[in-house]
């Protein structure tokens, strides 16, 4: 038997080479890991389904107009990302559980009375004022949050105020379907 080639033992290894080379490229320009994540629930339709796959950077990557690292919805007056105005958070809340793909809709600081700035259809028609709100005024500084398909903001049903700590990333393209494979081999 004769061995191979330099030339075959090259073409052998190369797609994996490639693949590999593909792979450094996507998490270089990431700046996060795992650059991408899978949308496990319907919060986020029609702009991200269940079983999308979500490119995920660091949040001061691809900065929008304003420079700020994260652009919100109420302070987007053309920037739109997934969809919708201001910037889609990738985050791990303490108060649920696994990672949390939602919108950024109010930048707040610590103590903030938030109630008077947020749009009121995002809020229960009960809520009156910020003391009806488990976390207003701000407990810290962060980010009041959204799903597209959702009625109310996060903050509005007991989710804490999203501190900048907490954020994995933010989401810039999404890829139909191919999270299910995610999913399925995460058992969810």
């Amino acid at each position: 038997m004769v061995p191979p080639t330099r030339a075959e033992r090259l073409r052998s290894v190369a797609p994996a080479l490639a693949v590999l080379l593909v792979f450094s490229l996507v998490l270089a320009a990431s700046g996060v890991w795992p650059p991408f994540v899978a949308v496990e629930s319907g919060s986020m339709e029609p702009h991200l389904e269940r079983g999308d796959l979500v490119y995920v950077t660091a949040t001061e990557r691809f900065a929008p107009p304003s420079g700020a690292p994260v652009a919100t919805h109420a302070a987007a007056a053309e920037y739109r990302r997934l969809g919708a105005r201001g910037d889609v958070l990738v985050f791990d809340s303490p108060s649920h559980e696994g990672l949390v793909i939602h919108r950024a809709h109010l930048r707040v600081d610590r103590g903030e009375n938030w109630y008077d700035e947020a749009d009121s259809e995002y809020l229960p028609a009960s809520v009156d004022s910020c003391r009806e709100l488990a976390h207003c005024p701000a407990p810290h500084d962060g980010y009041v949050t959204k799903g597209d398909a959702n009625d109310y903001y996060d903050q509005a049903g007991g989710m804490a105020v999203v501190r900048e700590a907490w954020i994995t990333g933010k989401g810039q393209a999404a890829v139909p379907w191919i999270g299910h494979l995610r999913l399925l081999l995460a058992g969810r």
